[in-house]
């Protein structure tokens, strides 16, 4: 990199560390570009509203990591000055941290949750908390902590969820990179939504503790990204074994888990083969899901191009009948939510926060586990069938895989664009009918990243999955590489240029 090549739009982990070893930019100067960002746009202009909450100390802390540097002439560690944004679900000790809910909204943690803490290792500053529905309880960006996000590609529309702060935001360089959670698709499904890579961990690959839960068992913080490089990067630092947590010793049966930067290639879709689930896709005949199939195809001819063996279609048996038997939230997500807020200040329940009505009414998941959901899930006599029916699930879709020598299956993230916001306002749509199949893998609990398969004739973001093994995240993390280097389906949104004073 020459002395005067940085560009704040789209940089990556390596453009900013280039950056910081030539002299050309300090830490604090960095941070203060993406200050002026999420004033000018999040704030201001169209007004993305997918910030909650900026760190106070953050420019104290850029300083103390540039007299780090200068002393030492070293990084203190792989996201050295890195600015990240993390959903707000996640605690971090000395900023507000609200889960999305008006009930939180004065609460700052003495902790870090233990993803936080490893980021803050790695010498990453934490820039900001985002935006969410209320305790992750929607794929739409609804907040009563909050309000209402936009999409940065078309403010009309919805970001996804229920990480679609930290999507808007990413999306809109308001931050380097960020972090999600994803319980049903959460990290995938608004990553698809604002055109940014989104990965999904085999579950407890990344700690939870300090993490408000959903569904226990399904639930994993993750990267979303504006490169495949940049969530290795993170990935690297967040996954490991955490005593706090016992779901990650699964951590230790991981291939490569600590080295997914390292191993990315752009060969990685050479003699690959790539299943084509198209029971999967929409009717070709509706508008909106016509159009997501047109894009996706052209992300398939691109994987093709790249080297990739496209057996197309396959099938799983049975697919729709265990996505509903394996759908837990209203058994499970009461007594999860429930417990982590009775150690929490205030003691509150789903229950009282519902009959309170301190909580966003366009909310109808936290509504119907709020009116249905039992008190422990054993109380569902359906409940014991779900969790069997997981692993039948997983071994179905292993078994189409073995049976065809699949690396990975693909499909696309949701069926459908993204919704406008009238849609949303006039109940089109609701989580438990929103045609998304991110709720595949999640349910299956198999890892799966959500990539930019391109824009509809409109400018809006489509995007697919590819979803693969168990602990395979580095096998995935390549194919995911491979095909961003032969697409290059990434660009900014129009509506947050660079600004006047930023390196362009």
């Amino acid at each position: 990199m020459t002395a005067s090549s940085f560009r704040l739009q789209e940089a990556t982990i390596d453009d900013i560390h280039s950056a910081f070893r030539s002299g050309e930019l300090t830490c604090r100067g960095l941070v203060e570009l993406y200050l002026a960002r999420i004033e000018a746009y999040d704030k201001n202009g169209p007004e993305l509203n997918s910030i909650l909450t900026v760190n106070p100390n953050v420019l104290d802390e850029a300083d103390e990591l540039d007299s780090s540097f200068g002393r030492r002439g070293e990084f203190v560690g792989p996201l050295h000055g890195i600015p990240v944004l993390v959903k707000d679900q996640a605690e971090t000790a000395g900023i507000r941290t609200t889960f999305g809910s008006v009930a939180f909204e004065d609460y700052v943690p003495e902790e870090d949750a233990t993803a936080v803490g490893r980021l803050k290792e790695a010498g990453a500053l934490i820039l900001a908390k985002t935006n969410l529905p209320d305790f992750a309880t929607s794929w739409f960006a609804y907040s009563s902590a909050g309000g209402e996000t936009k999409n940065p590609y078309d403010l009309d529309r919805d970001p996804g969820g229920s990480s679609g702060g930290t999507g808007a935001a990413v999306a809109a360089n308001l931050g380097a990179v960020g972090i999600g959670e994803d319980t049903g698709g959460s990290i995938r499904v608004p990553s698809s939504f604002d055109n940014l890579v989104g990965f999904r961990v085999t579950t407890g690959l990344i700690s939870r503790k300090g993490m408000s839960p959903l569904v226990v068992f399904q639930d994993t913080a993750g990267p979303m990204t504006r490169t495949v490089k940049d969530a290795a990067i993170l990935l690297d630092a967040l996954v490991g074994y955490d005593p706090a947590d016992p779901f990650t010793a699964a951590a230790t049966l991981a291939r490569g888990a600590g080295g997914y930067a390292g191993g990315l290639s752009e060969g990685g879709l050479r003699g690959a083969r790539v299943g084509v689930l198209r029971e999967a896709f929409g009717p070709d005949d509706d508008p909106d899901s016509g159009e997501v199939n047109r894009v996706v195809g052209v992300a398939i001819e691109a994987m093709r191009d790249a080297g990739a063996e496209v057996v197309d279609p396959v099938s799983v048996p049975n697919l729709m009948g265990f996505i509903e038997v394996t759908s837990l939230y209203l058994s499970q997500s009461r007594y999860d939510i429930d417990g982590f807020l009775s150690t929490r200040p205030g003691s509150h329940t789903v229950g009282e926060l519902y009959d309170a009505k301190r909580f966003h009414p366009r909310l109808d998941l936290f509504t119907a586990i709020a009116e249905e959901a039992p008190e422990h899930p054993e109380e569902d006599p359906n409940y014991h069938k779900g969790l069997a029916a997981r692993e039948e699930f997983r071994r179905a879709i292993l078994g189409v895989m073995a049976s065809h020598n699949l690396d990975a299956i693909l499909f696309p993230n949701s069926q459908v664009l993204p919704p406008t916001r009238k849609e949303l306002d006039d109940w089109k749509w609701t989580v438990l009918t929103f045609p998304t199949n991110a709720l595949i893998a999640a349910q299956a609990d198999l890892p799966s990243v959500s990539l930019p398969a391109g824009f509809s004739e409109g400018g809006v973001p489509v995007g697919f999955e590819l979803v693969g093994k168990p602990y395979g995240e580095a096998d995935l993390l390549g194919l995911a590489h491979s095909y961003e280097k032969a697409a290059d389906p990434r660009r900014s949104p129009d509506s947050v240029p660079p600004l006047p004073d930023e390196p362009r």
